[in-house]
């Protein structure tokens, strides 16, 4: 068990598994905290469920669980005690004093039955007690079966259960006997009444075989149907103040429920319930489907918040990641960021130029400078941190004194340094990658800083990039083309000479060839 998960689900029954199903396939880490305790542990085998008619409910949930695993969903023994809430998510204390983290809870704890005080009733449960026909109907169809009234709709229930055989008895126990019209309706499906109290339970050898009326007489039957009061476990919740309410089944109380919208969402931000603890009749595959329901809302809300929270980060950097610091700590990190070559745009479009003085826009680690120094360039190189001016520096003079001498090293954020204008034969900008505002202002600036003649040369990742493996830092509204370049540029004042994309083949992060895109722009300013 991990100190922390994306969504602790509380229950391990078709509700809990199939949530957590759900999210583990969503690639969320879960863990799901089972007390052991299914609500139809006295069963022999689930019913209605589609391709899984008749299996055992232990071998149903050890199924659950075996699919869970393979997509690293995780199963621990215990009862969740409490849930409250911490910091951005939830605390769930485990009745062996563990504990663990969340950031979305769901509970799938289920109901309790509340039984009739029978003699011998809860002992059979499961057995040949019984509470619902779709359940177990088939199974003792055609058979005696006794209705006990418990509730207002137990004539209700007695006409139901009718479907399954011709032999029904209503028991009336405690409850009133039959309005004029109930006994009308009975009498008319043929469902015989016994008046009077239940007071135990008639069982032979391991079978039920009747029931004992207070009067003394005995009621031969072979099933007994109980409409338990259903009780929603819901404990755990009570620290983040979600109290069950009434559960109504046309217009008559049955149990407790806990609130929730039909995505399982509860009043409490981060909660969710499934099952039976919400919707007291689900039956196993309504309960396995509001948990797959649940579990993909809440995916959806932790796509949200991940999203949120990913934009905050996102603007923080775009806010950052220019600045002086930043690029400081990035030098710093690491002996070399660069390949130490010259970029290839430069060497194809500067190698038959005419030396004279040349701006190299961030220069880094000084490849580009050192290579127009060496072929009879003088130049300013700029860049914003001193870290990479001071191994560009190194390298210049490892290239020897002829080539650092021709440079001229310059610490400067370009987007407030003033440029002189018409100053340089050359403007180099490789990579220049800014918010779109202040790509386009330092565009016009370099542009102005060219001298007559000179020619401006432009070149950045190309949007396409992005959909390559190759893993641009993705800030789409930062990449360009080269012909958004080429609008900006007055042609009064400006020949284009090539704005393009240039396809070349590079190597993406897990060692795989890849071609990636350069836009290019060449400009040449008229004399």
């Amino acid at each position: 068990m991990n100190d922390k998960y994306d969504v602790v689900v509380v229950g391990g029954g078709a509700a809990g598994l199939s949530g957590a199903l759900a999210l583990a396939r969503a690639r969320r880490s879960v863990l799901v905290v089972d007390a052991g305790e299914p609500r139809n542990a006295r069963a022999g085998h689930v019913h209605n469920y589609l391709a899984r008619e008749g299996t055992p409910p232990a071998e149903l949930l050890a199924a659950g669980r075996e699919e869970l695993a393979r997509y690293g969903g995780e199963v621990v023994s215990g009862r969740a005690e409490a849930a409250a809430r911490e910091d951005d998510g939830f605390l769930v204390t485990l009745d062996d004093g563990r504990a663990v983290r969340a950031r979305r809870l769901l509970v799938a704890t289920g109901t309790a039955d509340e039984k009739p005080d029978v003699p011998g009733l809860a002992e059979r449960w499961g057995r040949d007690v019984l509470h619902c026909p779709y359940c177990h109907g088939w199974e003792v169809r055609d058979r005696r079966i006794g209705v006990l009234a418990t509730e207002p709709l137990a004539v209700e229930h007695a006409l139901l259960w009718r479907q399954w055989s011709e032999n029904v008895v209503l028991l009336t126990h405690h409850r009133p006997a039959p309005s004029e019209e109930e006994a009308e309706r009975l009498a008319a499906r043929r469902i015989a009444v016994a008046h009077g109290p239940v007071t135990g339970i008639e069982v032979t050898g391991d079978a039920l075989t009747g029931v004992r009326l207070a009067s003394g007489d005995v009621v031969a039957l072979d099933a007994v149907v109980v409409a338990p009061r259903l009780a929603a476990r819901a404990g755990v919740l009570e620290p983040l103040g979600l109290k069950p309410v009434e559960a109504e089944a046309r217009g008559q109380v049955v149990g407790t429920r806990i609130a929730a919208e039909p995505t399982g969402a509860t009043a409490v931000p981060g909660v969710w319930v499934a099952g039976n603890v919400t919707d007291v009749f689900a039956q196993l595959i309504t309960a396995a489907a509001a948990g797959l329901a649940a579990g993909a809302a809440i995916n959806r809300d932790l796509v949200a918040e991940d999203t949120e929270q990913a934009v905050d980060a996102y603007r923080h950097q775009v806010r950052t990641m220019f600045e002086e610091a930043a690029w400081e700590e990035r030098y710093r990190s690491r002996p070399a960021i660069w390949s130490g070559r010259p970029n290839p745009q430069l060497v194809a479009e500067a190698a038959e130029l005419p030396p004279g003085r040349a701006l190299d826009v961030g220069s880094g680690e000084g490849a580009d400078a050192v290579w127009l120094a060496a072929r009879g360039w003088r130049v300013t190189a700029t860049d914003i941190s001193a870290t990479a001016l001071e191994r560009a520096a190194a390298h210049a003079a490892d290239a020897g004194a002829d080539v650092a001498d021709r440079i001229e090293w310059l610490k400067a954020d370009l987007r407030d340094h003033a440029l002189p204008e018409g100053a340089y034969d050359l403007v180099s900008a490789q990579y220049m990658h800014l918010p779109a505002e202040a790509r386009r202002a330092l565009s016009a600036r370099l542009a102005a800083a060219v001298a007559p003649g000179g020619t401006l040369l432009i070149v950045g990742h190309h949007p396409s990039d992005l959909l390559t493996t190759a893993r641009r830092a993705h800030f789409p509204q930062m990449m360009f083309t080269a012909e958004e370049i080429a609008a900006s540029l007055d042609p009064v004042e400006w020949e284009v000479v090539t704005a393009e994309t240039r396809s070349r083949t590079g190597v993406d992060p897990e060692g795989h060839d890849v071609t990636i895109r350069d836009a290019v722009l060449v400009a040449r300013r008229r004399g």
